[in-house]
């Protein structure tokens, strides 16, 4: 493993549930919640495989524009009829259809996620919540006005160890925290094979209508199997957001839910190990600050990020020199000790001798994808909701802005949705849209 320090020599909570208002308050609880899939393989399958478990789940349409990718869902509901066109799906079924799971390249989240949530459905969207900055606020403002029940997908929120880690910082078992220090083994590309558009592409396979996956980006050629479509997008700056977008709301969940950190970066600075119009670098580093909490030390709590690799320092830390960190993770450095939060690990206490084997006690599970089912048929907003994943989505975010100004110091101006000392860099909020895949602002 590369160290942290290394590669920047060689590169220069859990929320607690709260009533909202829904469109389904006062429904038969006895009656079956009627969800739609929207993407239905890879992560797609798993997300309705779940959805369809829950006895009141009735899984009434599948969609992709793959239509090759159709053939497991459509086991689970023979008679639900199938769609490549998500908005011919809502148009024909709408009134037969309570829910969807959004569950497409990143790039699409919002544009799918605003419309169903303007129909009144309630949504299960995929990390990240959305492509840009600005669309993570829209879905914000969105979910507000129409009141439905909502959860981001990043199901480790709900995992005993994630929850468990939850328990011990706030329970103070290591006294405030002082400094959080994440990292991620996947690099920001490699997925695809490619750091560059392919010359020769294969023809476009007959089951996929590449003109609704392209959607809101620009358009390009399809690639080729897996350049884009169906796995190697999250390389590409136009679709994905490369491993930062990739598990940061999964490893930095555990941080902001624990230190119930309720705002957006102050400042933030970044380095990577080289990268070009196309693809995220395969390393890069993020050093945020935010505002503190009554969970942290001071005013302000820095909390930072490596991928590809790159290992985080214990300088600081109650953690020995010779200890071996998990390959991906976060490191809660307290007033009294420091607890490692491996990704889907049980978390340690540091100094060991000064914590009892039973020193952590253990928060079961509960299933992230029936508890949003639960929301919708009660009415009731799990945690996880967007208001929450917006907040997520736009830190991780502001990072991959932030790598695109190596080593430069930005200031976030959160009111204001935009960065107070460098003005190139708010062009990166949003995107174009192509003509006809226009997102209204809420």
């Amino acid at each position: 493993m590369i160290k942290r320090r290394q590669f920047l020599q060689a590169s220069a909570a859990a929320a607690a549930v709260v009533a909202c208002p829904s469109i389904v308050r006062g429904r038969n609880l006895n009656s079956k919640l009627s969800v739609a899939g929207i993407g239905c393989d890879g992560k797609g399958w798993s997300d309705i495989k779940q959805m369809s478990d829950h006895p009141q789940t009735q899984m009434a349409a599948f969609c992709d524009i793959d239509l090759a990718r159709t053939e497991k869902v459509k086991k689970l509901a023979p008679d639900a009829p199938v769609f490549q066109d998500y908005r011919e799906m809502l148009a024909k079924l709408g009134d037969k259809i309570d829910a969807v799971t959004v569950s497409t390249p990143d790039h699409m989240h919002a544009f799918i996620t605003l419309d169903a949530m303007r129909q009144g459905k309630h949504v299960y969207c995929q990390k990240p919540l959305t492509h840009n900055v600005w669309e993570a606020r829209q879905v914000a403002n969105q979910t507000k006005k129409s009141g439905v029940i909502t959860r981001l997908g990043n199901q480790i929120h709900s995992h005993s160890v994630y929850r468990t880690g939850v328990q011990v910082i706030q329970s103070g078992t290591i006294g405030k925290v002082k400094e959080v220090r994440s990292w991620c083994a996947a690099t920001g590309h490699g997925k695809s094979g490619q750091i560059s558009v392919p010359k020769n592409p294969p023809a476009l396979p007959k089951s996929v209508d590449w003109d609704l996956w392209i959607g809101v980006a620009p358009m390009r050629t399809y690639g080729g199997h897996n350049v884009y479509h169906p796995w190697g997008w999250r390389d590409w700056q136009d679709f994905g957001n490369g491993a930062l977008g990739d598990f940061g709301c999964h490893i930095l969940d555990p941080v902001f839910t624990a230190l119930k950190i309720a705002a957006p970066p102050t400042q933030l600075k970044a380095d990577h190990s080289g990268m070009n119009d196309q693809v995220w670098a395969a390393q890069t580093q993020v050093d945020y600050v935010f505002p503190g909490t009554e969970l942290t030390t001071d005013e302000t709590i820095k909390i930072s990020w490596d991928d590809g690799g790159l290992l985080p320092s214990v300088s600081g830390s109650h953690i020995p020199a010779t200890v071996a960190l998990p390959k991906s993770g976060s490191i809660f450095i307290g007033e009294k000790g420091t607890m490692v939060m491996p990704h889907v690990g049980p978390p340690q206490l540091f100094p060991q001798d000064q914590y009892a084997a039973d020193a952590i006690e253990t928060v079961e599970s509960v299933n992230h994808y029936h508890g949003w089912v639960d929301g919708c048929l009660s009415g009731e907003q799990p945690s996880d909701g967007f208001d929450y994943g917006a907040l997520l989505t736009e830190s991780v975010l502001l990072g991959n802005i932030a790598v695109r100004y190596r080593t430069q110091n930005l200031q976030w101006d959160a009111a204001a949705m935009r960065f107070t000392n460098n003005d190139d860099a708010n062009k990166w909020l949003r995107r174009d849209y192509r003509t006809g895949w226009n997102i209204d602002e809420v």
